[in-house]
């Protein structure tokens, strides 16, 4: 079960990695009254090691199986937003052409067209908006900027000095 790097599967290349059990040593392995102290805190310690080490490889196991779940959901999710964008082509195909009904076919594509540019439009310029108003990390910069003025070994009290305030 062990491998050579100490670790109870093949690592994160392999996603069908399973822990099966947690290996620890018979917790019984003296018999009552004859271990010291000493040989019982090495057991206890030994035995905690080891028991913590299983439940990180166990961890580990789980979120590469959960990784590779939502790898898989995530790409799958792409390719129906990729065929989704390429449907909408068809869509406005099937405007045209509903549209053509009525009017001759170029009015109809000019429509479509005319449709898709202003809503475009209207995109871009909402999203520049938003973009515009888009800040400074204020605090982040107020945060840097302090750290010019402290010194070594007297930050903490520069600190402990700009919190205390008058109702401190």
């Amino acid at each position: 079960m062990n491998n050579q790097n100490g670790l109870f599967t093949d690592g994160s290349g392999d996603f069908s990695a399973q822990v099966n059990s947690i290996p620890l040593s018979d917790v019984d392995t003296t018999t009552p009254g004859e271990g010291s102290i000493g040989t019982l805190i090495s057991n206890a310690t030994s035995q905690m090691s080891t028991l913590f080490r299983s439940e990180l490889e166990l961890a580990k196991t789980e979120l590469a199986q959960e990784a590779k779940k939502g790898a898989v959901g995530g790409g799958l999710f792409g390719v129906a937003g990729v065929i989704a964008l390429y449907s909408t082509f068809f869509f406005f195909f099937f405007i045209a052409a509903l549209l053509h009904l009525w009017l001759p076919l170029w009015a109809s594509f000019l429509i479509v067209f005319a449709v898709m540019i202003a809503l475009a439009a209207c995109l871009a310029l909402f999203g520049y908006r938003k973009v515009k108003k888009m800040g400074k990390p204020e605090k982040t910069v107020e945060s840097v900027s302090e750290l010019k003025n402290l010194v070594p070994g007297k930050a903490q009290k520069k600190l402990e000095a700009k919190n205390q305030g008058l109702y401190s």
